[in-house]
């Protein structure tokens, strides 16, 4: 069992602004992190506290993942929602307009959108870690054990899974009749 101390009443909080500099103070190096918000995404959730824990690397069963704690952290500060489904969720709970971009088949909420996101992220979202070998069985114990109501997979339990799960889906069916956008 993991504690989850570390992650529910961090000592420290990281910003955006201090993960994104080099040196950059989240490590090369597998784990799992927390993030927590200044002003809540949604009415119905609550500011300054955990809200969604994600890994790095996931658990790949026929191929290595590059990915560690440094990579997903700054992907998900300064990424796009077609490659980070932390961003996918706060721009859909922000009233965000998913596009269908490039080839058609990626969605992202184009560089406004995306910009406006990362401006949000860079002014409330706030992260930590903890650093571990096998991230994959501490995500799922905290995602059974936690109220984590912006994690989906494996979190049908929680009462804001399909309030969530039904705006991710009224999004993505909008930017489906929507043209192709940049």
């Amino acid at each position: 069992m993991i504690d989850a101390t570390a992650l529910l009443r961090p000592e420290r909080l990281w910003t955006a602004e201090e993960v994104l500099a080099r040196p950059s103070p989240v490590p090369a190096v597998a784990g799992i992190y927390g993030w927590h918000f200044e002003e809540a995404p949604h009415p119905e959730l609550d500011a300054g506290r955990l809200l969604y824990v994600g890994i790095a690397p996931r658990q790949m069963p026929n191929r290595p993942s590059t990915q560690n704690l440094r990579r997903r952290v700054r992907t998900h500060y300064r990424g796009n929602a077609a490659g980070s489904t932390l961003r996918l969720s706060l721009g859909c709970l922000l009233g965000l307009e998913l596009r269908r971009v490039g080839s058609g088949t990626k969605t992202t909420y184009g560089k406004a959108g995306e910009a406006a996101l990362t401006q949000w992220m860079a002014d409330n979202a706030r992260v930590c870690w903890i650093e571990t070998s096998r991230p994959w069985i501490a995500e799922a114990e905290l995602i059974s054990r936690l109220d984590l109501p912006l994690n989906l997979d494996r979190n049908r339990h929680n009462p804001f899974h399909s309030r969530l799960k039904d705006l991710r889906a009224q999004a993505r069916r909008r930017a489906r009749e929507l043209p192709v956008g940049v």
